[in-house]
């Protein structure tokens, strides 16, 4: 996540408010599709993990994409990237409050196979999410330090991306759609892996150059 100024139009907190809407319509509409909640908990708990995983996507891979493919869409990606965390941040926030729920009414179904220390990955992913959405407003990097505002921001994008890794690896034998949801997630990471291989080439040229 990162701080810019947004202008008008699908920007800034608009851009926001339309993701976050769209998030909880996603959630209400697979849950009115179920006549059983149970079964609209567990669909709200599947739909908004994906629409969490799409809005982490673009906010990993923003400034990677403006490196290897610069254009005004990726330009417009890397601009409201702050927003496009804050959006992933309130997806997770009502997945989370979805889990809850489902742990509170269905305990015997939710606590089937599942095991405390099982929760400790997501739990270490929302400390972090926490973490960089308190800290993704502009007085937060005044108060840290440019550096240390980075290093925690890139620190905490690179362990929700591992813990994305493991969360599909492991479900990978429940269902297909793990396998794909891991295979674009190393993906991302290759990617953004090739865009500071990149940087640094272009830097190392740039130094060569200069002497």
């Amino acid at each position: 996540m990162t701080y810019t100024n947004s202008g008008s139009g699908l920007r800034g907190w608009t851009l926001f408010a339309l993701l976050s809407l769209a998030v909880l319509l996603f959630a209400t509409s697979t849950m009115l599709w179920h006549t059983e909640l149970v079964d609209a908990l567990r669909s709200a708990i599947r739909v908004t993990a994906r629409t969490s995983f799409t809005l982490f996507l673009l906010t990993f891979l923003a400034s990677s994409l403006v490196i290897l493919l610069p254009n005004q869409g990726t330009k417009a990606l890397l601009r409201e990237r702050r927003f496009l965390g804050l959006s992933f941040a309130f997806s997770h926030l009502v997945h989370g409050i979805l889990i809850m729920i489902y742990a509170t009414m269905f305990p015997e179904t939710f606590w089937n196979g599942r095991t405390a220390t099982a929760n400790i990955p997501g739990s270490v992913g929302y400390l972090f999410i926490l973490l960089l959405t308190i800290t993704s407003f502009p007085v937060m990097v005044r108060l840290l330090g440019f550096n240390i505002w980075k290093l925690l921001h890139s620190a905490g994008t690179w362990v929700i991306a591992a813990i994305f890794c493991l969360s599909f690896y492991k479900r990978i034998p429940m269902h297909p759609w793990y396998l794909i949801g891991f295979s674009i997630m190393v993906s991302a990471i290759v990617l953004k892996l090739t865009a500071k291989v990149a940087v640094h080439s272009r830097k190392s040229v740039k130094s060569g150059a200069v002497r």
